[in-house]
């Protein structure tokens, strides 16, 4: 089912699993995938930033998107397409909606700097992958250092029909949110999903300010289920008790470099991918690290049980 406007719930970011020779680890994606539908999320989006995509080759990328497209039986799919040609684009943009994908996300090149490049950018984006694929939008100026204002953000998303998603991740956005929700309110911008990322920082107050959800890479990814879903169920103090247990593990995850070496080690050690090794060049979590690390899953576990992970698991490969 393609993605649409009406998008909800927790999508996770995946990370790409590799073997510690840099080889990708397809049973590894296997097991990432069954993992993410077995604990109820909704979709899954890969080749996003912390999925390593840039150091992977076009033919890579394309057997990393399809192998976790035809894995997933009850999730949709996003397949980040961020490329700097739009040819690159639209090639796996094609493979992956081919393959069953969901949809695409588009992030914008660093080199944007004026609204108009901006807007003008994505109409040409949208062209190149065809006006019958759903994408997301990318907000993240924190990384690719692009501003969007909610303006800019509502005129790419009316000049654009198969703009469906707005991925927030400003900082700070909350306002971010409340500005594009009052848009929608007095009828200038379309109806539009917005799930929020940051690894989930702002969560609980991006539920509250409208969002429909998250997109975001958590260790955890339960716990950004169950926070969407308690507050959409308006149960406000057992969502913020439940995200307070898990904030100071968010927060070392948020370590710019250091993140997705967190992010895999824990992963690891819940038996889900077979090694936490990045592709090279990336960081590698030292025993001081891990060390923290074990600390703050001892903290988390007080409140949260799924954190008590014990001994060092095993994914079998």
């Amino acid at each position: 089912m393609k993605l649409t406007a009406d998008a909800k719930g927790t999508f996770a970011i995946a990370p790409t699993p590799f073997h510690d020779d840099g080889r990708i680890d397809e049973r590894s994606i296997d097991r990432l995938t069954d993992f993410y539908e077995e604990v109820g999320c909704d979709g899954v989006t890969v080749l996003g930033i912390l999925g390593e995509a840039p150091k992977l080759d076009a033919a890579e990328a394309e057997q990393v998107a399809v192998r976790f497209v035809k894995r997933a039986k009850k999730m949709q799919v996003i397949v980040g397409v961020s490329a700097p040609g739009f040819a690159t684009m639209r090639s796996l943009a094609k493979a992956s909606m081919d393959a069953g994908a969901a949809g695409v996300m588009i992030a914008p090149p660093p080199s944007l700097r004026t609204d108009d490049q901006i807007v003008g950018y994505f109409k040409q984006a949208a062209e190149a992958i065809g006006p019958d694929v759903p994408w997301v939008l990318q907000d993240y100026p924190l990384t690719l250092q692009v501003v969007f204002t909610p303006a800019v953000i509502r005129k790419i998303v009316m000049d654009n029909p198969n703009c469906v998603m707005l991925k927030h991740e400003d900082w700070p956005g909350l306002e971010k949110i409340t500005t594009l929700r009052n848009f929608q309110k007095d009828g200038s911008l379309r109806p539009l999903s917005i799930l929020c990322g940051n690894g989930g920082t702002f969560l609980d107050f991006e539920m509250e300010r409208g969002a429909d959800g998250a997109m975001t890479g958590y260790a955890f990814p339960e716990l950004l289920i169950d926070v969407v879903n308690l507050s959409k169920a308006g149960k406000r103090d057992a969502a913020h008790d439940l995200f307070d247990a898990h904030l100071p593990l968010i927060r070392y995850e948020q370590q710019p470099g250091a993140g997705l070496a967190v992010r895999k080690y824990v992963l690891q050690k819940r038996g889900i991918i077979a090694s936490s090794a990045q592709r090279k060049p990336g960081a590698t979590i030292t025993a001081t690290a891990k060390a923290e690390v074990e600390y703050l899953l001892s903290r988390v576990a007080r409140v949260d049980k799924r954190a008590n992970l014990g001994p060092q698991s095993s994914a079998a490969g």
